[in-house]
């Protein structure tokens, strides 16, 4: 009985070692993601990108076009990253939808949190860089409701409750 549960045994090892070096998968899937740029730091010639994350990209180009915003830091943090205010303005920017974008005018970070300006002179307020996906959608909802046509403000601090309010900008044209 012996013997047989030993040559078991050793039939069940000498399986698994065939299995582990000969039969298995060992194929590698190269994963590549591309960072979001969603702001600069500086202008012109100096100035670099940021990505949605924070994390300075002194080697990514400069998109043409539609220009990115800049944050308020004189220069680039040593260590690579953004934090604190700075980092929740590049979370909220890097969040921005293709349809929006070329209608940022600036970004600030105020007393009711990371305030975004339109081109037209109407403020979003997001608060924190949190849940800045569903804040933009709201966003973009409140400013293609037909119902309104002039305001100045977009609370966002809640995405499922966006509150508006005053009425001295017109909403950005339809793209």
């Amino acid at each position: 009985m012996r013997r047989r549960l030993g040559a078991l045994a050793l039939a069940l090892l000498a399986a698994l070692a065939v299995y582990w070096f000969a039969v298995r998968d060992r194929t590698v899937v190269a994963t590549v993601s591309v960072p979001q740029p969603a702001a600069t730091i500086g202008s012109g010639a100096e100035a670099l990108v940021v990505s949605s994350t924070g994390r300075v990209l002194p080697w990514f180009p400069i998109p043409e076009g539609t220009p990115l915003p800049r944050l308020p830091l004189a220069e680039a943090p040593k260590s690579g990253r953004l934090a604190g205010p700075a980092l929740e303005q590049a979370r909220v920017l890097g969040a921005v939808p293709a349809a929006l974008r070329p209608y940022l005018a600036s970004s600030r970070y105020g007393e009711s949190g990371v305030d975004v300006e339109l081109t037209t002179g109407i403020e979003l307020r997001f608060g924190d860089g949190s849940q800045a996906k569903r804040k933009w959608r709201a966003a973009a909802a409140v400013l293609a409701d037909p119902s309104i046509t002039e305001l100045d403000y977009v609370n966002l601090h809640s995405p499922s409750r966006p509150s508006v309010g005053g009425s001295g900008h017109l909403l950005p044209p339809v793209p």
